[in-house]
């Protein structure tokens, strides 16, 4: 299948070419290890060294399979060493993706996408196909949005779940998407695919000439950069966590909100949508309601606060912030410096900190 949706010649003269590119892929022990080992080792000529931890285990051995900087570091610090151009690693089931390049240079998951949405001619599927559609979860930052804008692609914003990317799939509406916790895919087949996201990046590697940073920095001057985060406040007491959620939508939707200025820093924004987003599906009509609170600047930059499970080990709040910026001089500055601005106002807005007595989130950028 993957044969017939890349060009393998091209990707064999990436990888085991005059001038091959060095990989880097952790399978984490997952089920994806033996398909890395497959493709990118035997089909593609990348030498055996190339694929690690690529046995799947029970346990995984012993590590947390999440493709991420925290749960990933060995990735990332072999990377860091500059002896590798690409990296990547998947999860246990082989459905996420991070993909890293020389000196440990990341690409967040929202960029991920936005990046494969701006080349996706370089793979043949949808040289074929054509695109029907780009879609990304609504926590997902504005970068799809930048991309499809530019090239006068159809968005779709979903709430969180692949079940509505899979809908729209369905009905030929959707060719890519993605989600800020690490999920990518295409309508190849109905789900999110770790394998075919790195697949697609050697591809735009193998297109381009250049390396990953030189991609991603030329894409935030074409198209500014969505500097984004995530804060999980996790195991909040619920009632205290419903309270401040109720106390927030109170003080969003009062109609005085919309319009209102907010400063921190150099910077200020001033609030063009405030709501609870909801999201009706363009092909069964179904609605689904109270998906996030939102808070939209005119700039395009957004807040988004989710509150999900109110079991025994109590409630979670996830905090987005997605900092929009296309000033040449700053795209390229150090994300939570650029982030620090947005987050002091978000946090000022909702009185997180001081509503649940939590203070040390968990960050995921």
């Amino acid at each position: 299948m993957l044969r017939g949706i890349f060009d393998f010649a091209a990707l064999k003269e990436l990888l085991s070419g005059a001038n091959h590119i060095s990989l880097r892929l952790d399978a984490m022990h997952g089920v994806v290890g033996p398909y890395v080992k497959k493709i990118i080792c035997e089909e593609l000529g990348s030498p055996a060294h190339s694929a690690v931890n690529c046995v799947p285990k029970e346990d995984f051995g012993g590590h947390h399979p999440d493709p991420n900087l925290t749960y990933a570091a060995d990735l990332v610090n072999a990377m860091k060493g500059g002896e590798y151009d690409f990296g990547a690693a998947f999860d246990g089931d082989g459905d996420r993706n991070m993909v890293l390049g020389k000196h440990g240079f990341f690409v967040n998951p929202s960029d991920s996408v936005a990046v494969i949405a701006a080349n996706i001619i370089s793979i043949p599927y949808f040289q074929k196909t054509g695109v029907k559609g780009l879609a990304r979860s609504m926590p997902t930052s504005g970068a799809l949005d930048n991309v499809a804008k530019a090239l006068e692609m159809q968005l779709y914003e979903t709430p969180t779940g692949w079940k509505f990317f899979g809908n729209l799939m369905d009905a030929g509406k959707l060719s890519l998407c993605g989600e800020e916790s690490f999920g990518t895919g295409s309508d190849h087949i109905r789900e999110k695919d770790g394998l075919w996201a790195v697949l697609a990046w050697l591809s735009i590697l193998a297109t381009r000439k250049q390396s990953v940073e030189e991609i991603m920095k030329d894409h935030w001057q074409k198209f500014g950069r969505n500097f984004f985060t995530r804060y999980d406040y996790e195991e909040v007491d619920s009632d205290a966590a419903n309270k401040m959620i109720k106390d927030l939508e109170t003080a969003m939707f009062d109609p005085s909100f919309v319009g209102k200025k907010f400063s921190s820093g150099d910077k200020t924004y001033e609030v063009a949508v405030s709501d609870n987003f909801s999201y009706t599906d363009p092909v069964d009509g179904s609605v689904s309601k109270n998906q996030g609170l939102r808070i939209i600047f005119s700039d395009g930059s957004r807040i988004i606060f989710r509150l999900s499970g109110t079991g025994s080990a109590g409630a979670t709040i996830r905090l987005y912030i997605d900092s929009y910026e296309k000033d040449p001089q700053k795209i390229y500055q150090d994300p939570q410096v650029m982030l620090a601005p947005l987050v002091d106002i978000a946090l000022k807005v909702s009185q997180l900190q001081e509503k649940t007595g939590r203070t040390g989130p968990t960050v995921i950028t």
